[in-house]
């Protein structure tokens, strides 16, 4: 009978924000008496609050500043999820700054981030690993036979979190999903796993586990009402399953279950977007958000308003000056009707968003109004912007101010939308797929905007674009890149023009194995059972001149 300390069911919270950053240091030897598992389960079930703690250290681990490296390490580029969607995005073709040695993500810009002993990806693999064993032994606390509607919610979010956490793994192991079921994705986490004999599941197992869990979650999670956004609830998972069947081409029940996550949520309106934003998780559209107060936050240079933002008074883009910029490419295909576009700096450096907005150069005492402030330059808080730096994310405190706060956005309606009028057209009705992204275009982004789309394939890069321009930032970038078999496509050789720095000015074939990540050093060493991915090799300036995306073309 396997048995386990009781004391670890009630301190799970304090080693769950300890885990190793790979899944192979897995071994918990605990000091105490030992009870068997039906003693366990009798515990928690008696009280069910013994496991509120481990449920808030598994959702915790997501946005914790320095939680992955620990705060010795000082690491601006350790803040959770935030984190893992910037490095994401900075591979793909949309996003670009500057070459700096201050600039953290430089390893996904210059796409050295396969490199199986650098930090990055090892947050980019190891956090969501933290997850899955945190909701492991959540999950292992709560009887499967229990009728507490507490202890079934927990369950619920749990499992709806592993799935998100193999969700956030699956599409940068693989290649997409439809022709590649069989392929080896990651080393799913189970109740018996051998954490040093445990190969990589094939990709169809995988996704199998993921939507297993999502409908045991939306069962578990019905009639349950949470108490704040950070909080998993059945229209979130409802919203992860679209997801899922996304990426696996399920496009009726994509459409179906992005439709019950929208229920009661509705976009920005053209009206809401007049101001550097996306900070408030109380915002109507907010479906799922990670909460991070001040208390949390404070000053923190690792931060996604820090490393993302242009407007923090204590930050790295700013005072380094490498804003987070839209590549020329995209930004010229957004209509100058598409109220977007004022997302980010024109090639003038202005925007309408920051109109009535102020920065306080609070040593020289100097105030700079409107579109005064991206040429502003601010002792060692500010550098000016370059053209097309997003001024779409603001930190909650306000501009220039060192507070960098603000809640991430795990899932909003907008999302949602993109899902079910893209998964409606390929499941067969393209005309209604037309008129859902029109009516939401139309309605919040472009009065002006019309689906041209003639067929499914070409109003899949309708969409495609949609995504671009509106999730920009927000983490989805390279998993449309890998779902949809996309090149990445940063520049065009007769376009003198372009905002890429020649160093980053490369684009990468759909098929190149670099595209797939690596598992790192300590995984596969402590795990012989993984075998990594091989092939491809660093992209380097000028490579993949011809190729082409079907959207910036």
């Amino acid at each position: 009978m396997k048995t386990r300390s009781f004391i670890s069911i009630i301190t799970i919270a304090v080693w769950a924000m300890l885990f190793v950053p790979s899944c192979q240091d897995i071994e918990r030897h605990y000091e105490g008496r030992t009870v068997d598992n039906e003693q366990v389960e009798e515990a928690v079930e008696a009280l069910p609050e013994r496991i509120n703690a481990a449920v808030s250290g598994m959702y915790a681990l997501l946005g914790k500043p320095y939680g992955f490296f620990g705060t010795s390490s000082s690491r601006a580029d350790d803040f959770g999820y935030p984190c893992a969607a910037l490095g994401q995005d900075m591979n793909s073709g949309d996003m670009v700054n500057i070459v700096s040695d201050y600039d953290w993500f430089s390893p996904a810009l210059e796409w050295s981030d396969r490199t199986p002993t650098y930090a990055n990806p090892q947050l980019r693999l190891g956090l969501f690993y933290r997850v899955l064993y945190a909701t492991k032994e959540v999950l292992s606390a709560i009887p499967d036979d229990t009728d507490n509607a507490e202890l079934k919610a927990k369950r619920g979010q749990a499992k709806a979190l592993r799935a998100f956490s193999y969700l956030s793994l699956a599409p940068y192991f693989q290649f997409k999903y439809k022709g590649n079921e069989d392929q080896p994705s990651v080393p799913l986490i189970k109740e018996d796993t051998d954490p040093r004999n445990n190969p990589r599941a094939p990709l169809n197992e995988l996704y199998e586990n993921i939507i297993t869990d999502l409908t045991d979650a939306i069962a578990d999670l019905n009639g349950y009402e949470r108490s704040n956004k950070s909080i998993i609830d059945q229209q979130v998972a409802y919203g992860l399953r679209a997801r899922a069947y996304l990426y696996m081409e399920e496009w009726s029940n994509a459409a179906s279950d992005a439709q019950a996550a929208l229920q009661g949520y509705t976009p920005y309106a053209i009206s809401e977007l007049t101001a550097p934003g996306f900070n408030n998780a109380n915002d109507h559209n907010w479906i799922w958000a990670l909460l991070l107060p001040s208390d949390v936050m404070t000053n923190r240079l690792a931060s996604w308003p820090s490393q993302l933002g242009s407007f923090s008074g204590n930050a790295y883009v700013p005072y380094a000056g490498v804003y987070r910029s839209i590549n020329e490419l995209l930004w010229k295909k957004i209509p100058a009707t598409d109220v977007r576009k004022k997302w980010w700096l024109d090639e003038n450096k202005k925007s309408d968003y920051l109109t009535g907005l102020t920065w306080r150069d609070e040593a020289g005492g100097t105030i700079y109004t409107g579109n005064d402030i991206p040429g502003a330059t601010i002792a060692d808080v500010k550098q000016p912007m370059d053209k097309y730096a997003n001024v779409k994310f603001g930190q909650r405190a306000g501009i220039g101010s060192p507070y960098n706060e603000g809640d991430w956005c795990m899932m909003r309606a907008e999302e949602m939308i993109l899902i079910q009028a893209e998964a409606t057209a390929k499941a067969g009705n393209l005309n209604s797929g037309k008129q859902l992204l029109e009516n939401f275009v139309k309605t919040n982004r472009d009065p002006a905007y019309v689906s041209i789309a003639s067929s499914v394939e070409t109003f899949s890069d309708e969409v495609w674009l949609q995504r671009r321009i509106e999730l920009w930032g927000e983490g989805f970038a390279m998993a449309d890149v890998m779902r949809l078999g996309k090149n990445v496509v940063r520049y065009h050789p007769n376009d003198s023009d372009t905002n890429v720095p020649e160093a980053y000015r490369f684009n990468i074939s759909a098929s190149d194995p670099w595209m797939l990540l690596r598992f790192v050093l300590a995984e596969t060493t402590n795990n012989p059972a993984v075998v990594n991915n091989t092939g491809g090799t660093q992209p380097k300036q000028g490579d993949g001149a011809s190729l082409l995306d079907g959207v910036t073309d």
